[in-house]
């Protein structure tokens, strides 16, 4: 069983690139309801992957935990939403 929930990320300041502490994560665009298809990204063996929707750079920084982002305002909580 896994002992985390995939991470959600958003971009709704328009920011070229997001550093973000996994590589495998959820990207929902600008915030809801301006969001895109919430799409799953993986970086496999490299360090960034690009949202196919957006555009926005994801780069992988291992000095982040699973759950943390930089800019730390670009973190998507899809229970709250």
């Amino acid at each position: 069983m896994a002992k985390t929930q995939t991470a959600y990320f958003q971009n709704s300041k328009g920011v070229e690139q997001i550093e973000v502490g996994v590589k495998n994560f959820m990207c929902v665009g600008a915030l809801p309801p301006f969001d895109h298809p919430h799409v799953f990204l993986e970086m496999g063996k490299g360090n960034k992957t690009i949202c196919p929707y957006c555009a926005t750079n994801y780069i992988f920084n291992s000095k982040l935990d699973e759950n943390s982002s930089y800019p730390i305002d670009a973190i998507f909580n899809p229970k709250v939403a």
